[in-house]
C-alpha cells in the first residue's frame, strides 16, 4: 500500500506545477516570444510537436499525438508493473516512478489539448541554447536519474 501512496503523492507534485506554469507562461509570454530574465536564462513560449530535443518536431507529420500518446500509455503500464514488482521498501524507486508518471501525464495533457508540448525554460550560454523544456521534462529527468540510482544500489529487502 505504501508504494502506491508514494506514487500518488509524487506524481501530482510534478503534474500540477507543470500545468500551472504552462498556463501562466501561455498567458504572460506570446507564442514564439521570449523574455530575457538573466544573461543565461530566458522565458520562452514554444511548442514541441516531437520528442526530447525536438526529434520529430515537424507538425506536418501529424502522427505525433498518436505515437507519443501510445508511448506514454506503454510507459505508464511499465511504471504500474515496476511498482507492483518492487520490494515494499524501495522508497527511492517509488518516488522516481511517481516523478516519471507526473511528467509523462503533464506532457500527455498538452499533447491531447494542444497537439504539442508547451516548453518555456530556455537556458543558454551566449548563442548556444539548450533545447527549451518544462517542469514535466524536469520531473522525467530527475525521476529517470533516481530510478537509475535505485537500480544501481540494488533491491531493498522488505522488513520482516
Amino acid at each position: 500500500m505504501r508504494r502506491w501512496v508514494i506514487l500518488a503523492a509524487s506524481a501530482p507534485a510534478v503534474f500540477v506545477p507543470d500545468q500551472v506554469s504552462k498556463h501562466i507562461v501561455a498567458g504572460a509570454v506570446g507564442y514564439g516570444k521570449s523574455i530575457v530574465v538573466t544573461d543565461f536564462f530566458n522565458l520562452v513560449h514554444v511548442r514541441n510537436y516531437g520528442a526530447v530535443f525536438g526529434i520529430l518536431n515537424d507538425p506536418a507529420l501529424g502522427v505525433q499525438v498518436v505515437l507519443f500518446g501510445a508511448l506514454t500509455a506503454a510507459a505508464l503500464v511499465a511504471v504500474f508493473f515496476l511498482v507492483r514488482s518492487a520490494g515494499e521498501n524501495d522508497t527511492l524507486l517509488f518516488l522516481a516512478l511517481g516523478l516519471i508518471t507526473g511528467g509523462a501525464l503533464g506532457n500527455l495533457a498538452d499533447r491531447l489539448r494542444l497537439g504539442a508540448v508547451t516548453d518555456f525554460l530556455d537556458f543558454h550560454y551566449g548563442a548556444l541554447h539548450w533545447p527549451a523544456f518544462n517542469v514535466a521534462d524536469t520531473g522525467l529527468c530527475i525521476g529517470a536519474g533516481l530510478a537509475a540510482l535505485s537500480m544501481l544500489r540494488g533491491p531493498r529487502r522488505d522488513a520482516g
